[in-house]
């Protein structure tokens, strides 16, 4: 923001050493980088604010966007109705649900052991 050297630096404290004083010079120094630092703390929390408000704005469209999208509820009953079509298009009635893997009879089960082979006659 300012191009401040060195020795503009050291030109300013010695004109502040003039004219304020070898002995009122530490109390205006600490008086000076009090309000400096109260500057930047005011103008890291006006930041703060104003990136929060901004995201605050984000998060007010995105809601705004999604309200104004397809609801979810529509997007289910839809899917719902396409598959009591297909359903029915198969001769089975939609409302049933396909068997379950409890649902299946036991010599249908993968669980049950293979049938054993008999062993060839020794001789």
């Amino acid at each position: 923001m300012f191009d401040i050297g060195f020795w503009e630096l050291v030109l300013i404290g010695v004109v502040a050493l003039l004219v304020i004083g070898p002995e009122r010079l530490p109390a205006v120094a600490r008086t000076l980088g009090v309000w400096i630092g109260r500057g930047r703390r005011l103008l890291h929390q006006v930041k703060a604010d104003v990136a929060q408000e901004m995201k605050a704005e984000e998060l007010k469209r995105l809601l705004e966007q999604q309200k104004n999208s397809i609801a979810t509820e529509e997007i289910l009953e839809t899917t719902r109705d396409t598959l009591k079509d297909i359903g029915q298009g198969f001769g089975q009635p939609a409302s049933t649900p396909p068997p379950q893997a409890d649902d299946r009879p036991a010599s249908e089960s993968n669980d049950a052991p293979p049938p054993a082979k008999p062993e060839p006659p020794r001789s």
